[in-house]
């Protein structure tokens, strides 16, 4: 809950006072934004719950911006009241832009992938969870506890499963991982190079495999990225970072596969607990994403067993989750 007095006393010490405030949109996060305008310069003043999340924000957003990359400069800081004064990078949000521009697509997804390319060379800052096989399982854990789960039994086997063949599958030395990657989280900048893509969304940033912000960014949960558009990054990638081609498509698989399934028990909790159904609808994009990674061969075992764990979103189970949702909101 934002204190109204601390909020003016930081806007009043940043020079902002006189500010105008725009709401600007939300996430799935606790966070929330408003752009400043005042005597013709902005800024965005971020509101979030003191502690942890923020330290992050600033401790490996500095350390990306010492690497090179586009993170918002810090203006002003109260991290003991949850505020954060920063860079304006605009709306030009990669996902708007593709949008506006269909054409750009394979423009702006290549640049998306040679930013993750050059993210490998980056010394992760210290102290970043390991993303390994059972962190992976574990992250699971979630989904059956919200998403309807035909048998919590299959489902557990199912995440070990998954924790399993990744630790075969994972012979790269884990490296930093933006994990909430997608193009509502990257602005385009008039900069050059890696710096021309402004990244937004990285506190939760960890130890993982370096395919999992490519299909973090490929398998988005709000848009659709053409297939051909995905499988040339996909090869890319995979080459530039001297994998094996078919080991890489496994594992691209199997992280893809790990991702979709705690993506929907994520959405079923937005709306089950926090009363946010917005996110029930993308449901069906996300299971088609799962249904293509299960098609590797690689992957034949878990395809089984998440058949028999866990239902497809279809629009009956969607408005149950709804009805269930508008329930809570209104006791």
């Amino acid at each position: 809950m934002v204190d109204p007095s601390a909020l003016d006393r930081f806007l009043m010490r940043a020079g902002w006072a006189d500010a105008t405030r725009e709401p600007l949109a939300g996430d799935a996060s606790a966070r929330s934004y408003d752009r400043l305008t005042q005597n013709g310069e902005t800024a965005v003043l971020m509101k979030a719950e003191p502690g942890d999340e923020m330290a992050r924000f600033l401790r490996i957003g500095a350390h990306l911006a010492q690497a090179g990359f586009s993170t918002p400069k810090v203006l002003a800081r109260a991290e003991h009241d949850g505020f954060l004064l920063l860079e304006d990078f605009g709306d030009t949000l990669a996902a708007r832009a593709l949008t506006e521009s269909p054409a750009r697509e394979a423009e702006i997804y290549r640049r998306i992938t040679d930013l993750l390319l050059a993210l490998q060379d980056v010394s992760p800052p210290d102290d970043l969870p390991l993303l390994n096989g059972p962190a992976l399982a574990e992250l699971l854990a979630l989904t059956p506890a919200w998403y309807p789960c035909l048998s919590p039994e299959i489902a557990a086997r199912l995440a070990e499963k998954i924790a399993a063949l990744y630790t075969d599958l994972a012979l790269e030395p884990s490296g930093i991982c933006l994990r909430d990657f997608h193009a509502e989280n990257i602005i385009l900048l008039d900069r050059p190079g890696v710096r021309g893509l402004g990244l937004l969304d990285f506190q939760d940033a960890v130890l993982c495999h370096p395919a999992y912000d490519l299909v973090s960014v490929l398998q988005d949960a709000r848009r659709d990225v053409s297939q051909v558009c995905a499988d040339h990054e996909i090869v890319r990638f995979a080459t530039q970072s001297g994998i094996e081609p078919g080991r890489f498509a496994a594992i691209y698989a199997l992280l893809g596969t790990q991702r979709a399934l705690r993506i929907l028990g994520i959405f079923a909790r937005l709306c089950l607990r926090d009363g946010k159904p917005g996110y029930l609808a993308l449901m069906p994009r996300v299971w088609r994403n799962i249904e293509l990674n299960l098609r590797h061969p690689a992957l034949g075992d878990i395809a089984q067993d998440l058949r028999a764990a866990y239902p497809a979103p279809t629009a009956e189970r969607i408005s149950e989750l709804e009805a269930a949702c508008a329930t809570r909101r209104n006791p």
